[in-house]
C-alpha cells in the first residue's frame, strides 16, 4: 500500500499558496484493507474513506469510463492494480494531476509543474471532453489564478467549445452548476470566469440572458465603456475588489439583464429595463436553484438599482416606498447589500472606478430615520390594526421629508 498527496494540495504548495484541503490517493490497497485499518467509508459511488484520526479523505486509485450523459455519467473501477499514473490521467488539468509522497518527492507524468511555471491551464487527456462540469471548473480556476497570470491553453479552450456545442452542458444538474458558479463568483477575479465561459461558448448555453448583453450599447455619458456586457464584467470585478458577499456578486451579475431585451431601434437608451429584466432574473435564479437570499437580492437590485443612483432626487414618498420594499425595519442587512450592489454598479464604469457614491450614506441615513420612528406613542393614541400601519407610515413619511430638507 502506498499513499500519495494529490491534486490541489500539491499544486498550491508549488505555487507558494496556503494549502487548505488535502486529498489523498491510496495505491495497491483493497476496500477490506482500508476498513481493517480503521478507515470509515463515505459515499456509494466509489471507494472513498475518512482517516480514523484526521478525518481527511483517502480514495483508492481508480480509473473511470464514460457511460452516460453529464457529470454523473461515469463508471469507476478501483483495484490494487490501478497505478498512480492511471489515477492521475483521469483528472481535469495537468496542474491538478501531480502527486507527492511523504518525502515530497513529486510524481508528475503529465508535466503539471511545467504548466504551473508557464502559467497555463491545460487538460490532461482527451477524456477531459467527457465531463461537462470541467468547463465550469476550468473557468473557475482561470478566475482564481488570473492574478498570477494564468490563461487557458488554446487546445483546452477548443475542447471546452466542443463540450459547449455538444449539448452535454444541459445535462448538468442545477446543484452541481450552482456549486461551481457560486465558488467562481467568490474568487478574486470572478469576471474572468464569465469571460472564459463566453470565450468557449458556454455562457450562451448556461446563461443566455447574460451572454445577450455583449454588444448592446448604453449611453456613453453614463457608461464610457458603452458595451453592457463589458459593464457587467466591470461591476463584477468591483464587487470582488470590495470583497462583497455572494449575494451582492450574484445581484451584480444579473442587475442589467433587461437591457438585453431592448429593441435595437431604441439603443442606446433602455427605458424601463429594470422591470423588463425581472422575468429574466427570475429565470436564471430558478435555473440554478440559487439560495433564497441570492434570489431575493438579485430581483430587488434589478428592480430598484436606478432608484439607488437617483436617491438624492427621490421624493420622500418614493424613498419610503423603497425602504418598505426592502423591509428595512426587520431586514436591515438586505438593504445594506442593496446599497453595496448599487455602488458597485456606479463604479463598474470605465474611468469612474474611484468616484465617490454619496447616495450610499444618504440611503443609510434615510433608513435610520425611518427605523427610529417610535410605535409606542401611536399605540397610546389608540391606533391598532391597519390604522396603526397607516399612522406609522404617515409618521415615517413626515420624518423622511424632514430628513430630505436637512440633508
Amino acid at each position: 500500500m502506498q499513499i500519495f498527496k494529490v491534486g490541489g494540495a500539491v499544486r498550491d504548495r508549488l505555487l507558494g499558496k496556503p494549502v487548505t484541503d488535502i486529498d489523498w490517493v491510496v495505491v495497491g490497497a483493497t476496500t477490506e484493507e482500508m476498513l481493517a485499518q480503521g478507515y470509515r467509508p463515505v459515499g456509494s459511488d466509489f471507494p472513498v474513506f475518512l482517516h480514523p484520526k484526521s478525518g481527511e479523505e483517502y480514495a483508492l486509485a481508480r480509473t473511470e469510463r464514460k457511460s452516460g450523459r453529464g457529470y454523473g455519467g461515469f463508471t469507476f473501477h478501483a483495484s490494487p492494480e490501478v497505478t498512480l499514473e492511471e489515477d492521475l490521467i483521469r483528472r481535469d488539468l495537468t496542474i491538478n494531476a501531480m502527486a507527492e509522497d511523504d518525502q515530497q518527492n513529486l510524481t508528475d507524468p503529465y508535466h503539471g509543474q511545467r504548466d504551473l511555471e508557464a502559467r497555463i491551464l491545460r487538460h490532461v487527456s482527451p477524456a477531459f471532453a467527457e465531463d461537462p462540469l470541467r468547463v465550469l471548473r476550468v473557468a473557475r480556476f482561470a478566475a482564481r489564478y488570473a492574478g498570477l497570470g494564468f490563461t487557458v491553453a488554446p487546445e483546452t479552450l477548443e475542447l471546452m467549445r466542443q463540450l459547449s456545442e455538444s449539448g452535454e452542458l444541459e445535462a448538468l444538474t442545477a446543484e452541481r452548476s450552482w456549486k461551481e458558479i457560486s465558488r467562481a463568483l467568490l474568487e478574486d477575479q470572478p469576471q474572468v470566469f464569465i469571460q472564459v465561459l463566453r470565450d468557449c461558448g458556454a455562457l450562451k448555453v448556461l446563461m443566455p440572458e447574460v451572454d445577450a448583453l455583449f454588444g448592446v450599447p448604453q449611453p456613453e455619458a453614463h457608461h464610457p465603456e458603452i458595451d453592457t456586457g463589458l459593464h457587467t464584467l466591470s461591476v463584477l470585478e468591483q464587487s470582488a475588489l470590495h470583497q462583497q458577499p455572494l449575494t451582492v456578486r450574484w445581484a451584480c451579475l444579473l442587475h442589467d439583464l433587461g437591457k438585453g431585451l431592448t429593441p435595437e431601434e431604441e439603443w442606446p437608451r433602455h427605458i424601463a429595463h429594470e422591470h423588463t429584466g425581472l422575468k429574466l432574473i427570475k429565470a436564471v435564479n430558478e435555473r440554478f436553484k440559487a439560495p433564497k437570499d441570492c434570489q431575493e437580492l438579485a430581483l430587488l437590485v434589478g428592480k430598484y438599482h436606478t432608484h439607488g443612483h437617483r436617491a438624492l432626487e427621490l421624493k420622500a414618498s418614493t424613498l419610503l416606498e423603497l425602504l418598505q420594499s426592502f423591509d428595512v425595519y426587520r431586514r436591515p442587512q438586505r438593504f445594506e447589500e442593496f446599497i453595496a450592489a448599487c455602488e458597485m454598479d456606479a463604479r463598474g464604469r470605465k474611468g469612474l472606478e474611484q468616484r465617490s457614491y454619496p447616495q450610499a450614506d444618504y440611503l443609510r441615513g434615510a433608513a435610520k430615520v425611518a427605523r427610529e420612528v417610535a410605535v409606542q406613542p401611536l399605540l397610546e393614541k389608540g391606533f391598532k390594526g391597519p390604522e396603526l400601519g397607516e399612522a406609522l407610515k404617515r409618521e415615517r413619511l413626515k420624518a423622511l421629508k424632514s430628513y430630505k430638507e436637512n440633508a
